[in-house]
């Protein structure tokens, strides 16, 4: 949904957004609202950083929620990543943004996969320390892990039910099921 007003600069919309009850996407100038996802899409985010935010404890890594925006560049486009987590120096201090993920992961819903699969995605590659880019699929058990190749090609592995996930950016590894605790399947 676009805000009802022209296009706003970089800054203007990093300004204007700390004034908001909702989080706005910011793209090419323009905002875009962001709208609560369903029960699933949230146990889904919040299974995985259950399972990182100890795996990553002590270390130089750290995960964010939904609520935290990557930017692309310091002057946009600007996302809210369902989860995200940042191993560089360089996001430490960070306060409105992170502008150095190494993990960016989506949780797919009807209305934002094909702009997570294909403009989204865009926008993510174009991040120098991204190594992991993962869709994880609400309405059945799947999980797609694009990942950065020694080429710096992105190599797909696709996970079902049964099947282990490999998160090399972060060097973790759990059953796809414990991303699923918790989330029933309808149909």
């Amino acid at each position: 949904m676009v805000a009802n007003f022209k296009t706003l600069t970089p800054q203007a919309y990093l300004d204007w957004e700390q004034g908001q009850e909702l989080r706005y996407e910011y793209v090419n100038g323009e905002v875009f609202a962001m709208t609560g996802g369903t029960i699933p899409h949230g146990t889904i985010a919040l299974n995985l950083a259950t399972a990182l935010k100890p795996h990553l404890r002590g270390g130089t890594c750290r995960v964010f929620n939904s609520d935290i925006k990557v930017g692309i560049t310091e002057n946009g486009p600007f996302h809210y990543p369902d989860l995200s987590v940042s191993c560089d120096e360089r996001d430490r201090a960070a306060m409105q943004f992170l502008l150095h993920p190494c993990l960016i992961v989506e949780v797919l819903s009807p209305t934002t996969e094909a702009y997570d699969r294909g403009g989204k995605f865009a926008h993510y590659r174009q991040i120098k320390t991204l190594r992991d880019y993962v869709l994880i699929n609400v309405d059945q058990v799947s999980v797609e892990c694009f990942r950065l190749n020694a080429a710096g090609k992105w190599e797909l592995t696709h996970s079902l039910a049964g099947d282990d996930i490999e998160l090399t950016s972060v060097s973790f590894q759990c059953p796809i099921a414990l991303l699923y605790e918790d989330v029933p399947f309808h149909g």
